[in-house]
């Protein structure tokens, strides 16, 4: 249960990054246009991060409940780090 919910909250947090750096610097055509590719994105995100929660949890949650929750976290907010930097800057486009 914890994987699903740990890969939707990372998804979400990823997705509103994003959205947040796209509307500062006005990227896209359209706000249409823009929610089509977050919810892609997102979704993207969201069966990733969920993947890596299973996994920890899988592998070290039997032993180590702390070590799932901290590596968990960690590899969250390096998976947000790695998307809203990749995908800051669309095309280039700097703003």
């Amino acid at each position: 249960m914890a994987a699903p919910v740990g890969g939707l909250t990372t998804g979400m947090l990823g997705t509103a990054l994003l959205a947040a750096a796209w509307t500062a610097c006005d990227v896209g055509v359209n706000s249409a246009a823009n929610g089509l590719a977050l919810i892609f994105y997102g979704a993207l995100l969201t069966l990733v991060a969920a993947a890596w929660w299973g996994v920890l949890i899988g592998y070290t949650g039997r032993w180590n409940l702390a070590v799932v929750l901290l590596g968990g976290t960690l590899g969250a907010a390096v998976m947000v780090w790695i998307f809203v930097v990749l995908l800051h800057v669309p095309d280039g486009y700097r703003c």
